[in-house]
């Protein structure tokens, strides 16, 4: 093995299910600050591409600081209208000229932007419901250094920071991510009316497990108050159904919990999202790299999502270290819980990390100097392969948010 700075030891405190209380929650698809997340990673993968064609490298760029500010809409049953669009302001910087050849950064990203939003929402209008514009600065002259030395087949660390991961997921994690993936896919795909911004919060306490799950509604196809009902209904039903595949614990749904039938305050939509009402959006406000929002877990503050996937940092260990967890956890017998935290120093190369430090919660009878070297092993192969990161996520074989 060689000689990587990787440190195993026993988890301080409980493992996540162990502990009396756990809360869990996930931004879906089209939450304002997911709609950024989404965009910014699309338009990511879309520059990433653009520079391996002109010129046979991926410049240095990152767009991980776009913005959305809420527009207005006047939903009603059977179809509203947009009374002022949401606007989406794409913030970053990239390399526009490379030895002599000149790279459309702008048009890569609008054409990026645009096919992301027709992809997946389809009651958004690009240009009147939405508007979206481009402001990419150059990098500056010291990180394209430090990220463009040609000829090294492991590139230097932008950045001193770090990256969090963690496995297996929890009961409660399991039924919160898969929850709003499903609705937003399998469900959706036979209910028009369920709009794309889903979010789910969970809460277990002891052996109870509350789902909360606030769900736009799309006023085109909700004709009535029955049907907003029904609509609300099948919501509940399809979570909780959901919720056994992952659990034996009781459960309970709850669903748009906010309405008040009397007053007429339902959360419908013309657009199935909240940011046609005044909900604003940002990368990094919203789910870590692994898709949840997890208070009872260590977590980075980092936005994955747009930054570049050669060597930023808050992008490669993030998704790196929630890799590595996964892959012990699937390899190494005896590991209830563990958490893997992946420290860079810039300009330092990024498969020897400032230290990697694996923390484990193992199973009764089992002692961490038992499993230790298949630890390190592990942790060590996926360091040597961390490259393999930056292919998939320009392949978009790896989600950010």
């Amino acid at each position: 093995m060689s000689q990587r700075n990787i440190r195993v030891e026993p988890m301080a405190g409980l493992a996540v299910e162990d502990q009396a209380v756990e809360i869990v929650e996930r931004k879906g698809l089209g939450h304002p600050d997911s709609i950024c997340d989404g965009i910014a990673e699309h338009v990511s993968q879309a520059l990433a591409r653009e520079y391996l064609d002109r010129v046979g490298t991926v410049l240095h760029y990152n767009t991980d600081e776009t913005q959305l500010v809420a527009g207005s809409a006047a939903p009603a049953f059977g179809g509203g209208e947009t009374i002022e669009p949401i606007y989406l302001l794409i913030v970053g910087r990239a390399t526009k000229e490379y030895r002599g050849t000149k790279i459309p950064t702008e048009t890569t990203a609008l054409r990026a932007a645009r096919e992301y939003l027709s992809s997946h929402f389809p009651e958004l209008e690009f240009g009147t419901d939405i508007v979206v514009d481009v402001e990419l600065g150059e990098g500056s002259g010291d990180l394209q250094e430090v990220f463009g030395d040609e000829g090294r087949a492991v590139p230097m660390a932008n950045d001193t920071s770090f990256g969090v991961g963690h496995a297996p997921l929890t009961e409660t994690e399991e039924i919160v991510l898969n929850a709003e993936r499903r609705l937003n896919a399998e469900y959706a795909s036979d209910h028009p009316e369920l709009g794309q911004d889903i979010k789910v919060m969970g809460k277990r306490e002891g052996d109870r497990i509350d789902v909360t799950v606030a769900a736009a509604m799309i006023d085109a196809y909700v004709d009535g108050l029955d049907d907003y009902r029904d609509a609300v209904a099948g919501v509940r039903e399809f979570v909780l159904d959901l919720a056994t595949d992952y659990t034996d614990r009781e459960v309970e749904v709850h669903v748009n919990t906010a309405d008040s039938y009397e007053e007429g305050a339902i959360y419908l939509t013309t657009t199935g999202t909240s940011a046609e009402q005044g909900d604003d959006g940002s990368v990094g406000r919203g789910n870590r790299a692994n898709g949840l929002i997890t208070p009872n877990r260590s977590m980075s503050m980092e936005a994955t999502s747009g930054k570049n996937p050669v060597n930023h940092i808050g992008k490669i260990y993030n998704l790196l270290s929630t890799q590595i967890a996964r892959a012990v956890v699937a390899e190494v017998d005896g590991i209830r819980e563990i958490r893997i935290r992946l420290l860079s120093q810039i300009g330092q190369p990024i498969d020897d990390p400032h230290v990697a430090d694996a923390a484990l919660v193992t199973e009764a009878g089992v002692e961490v100097a038992d499993i230790q070297a298949d630890v390190e092993a592990v942790v060590d192969r996926e360091l040597a392969n961390v490259t393999s990161i930056t292919e998939r996520v320009i392949a978009g074989e790896l989600a950010t948010f």
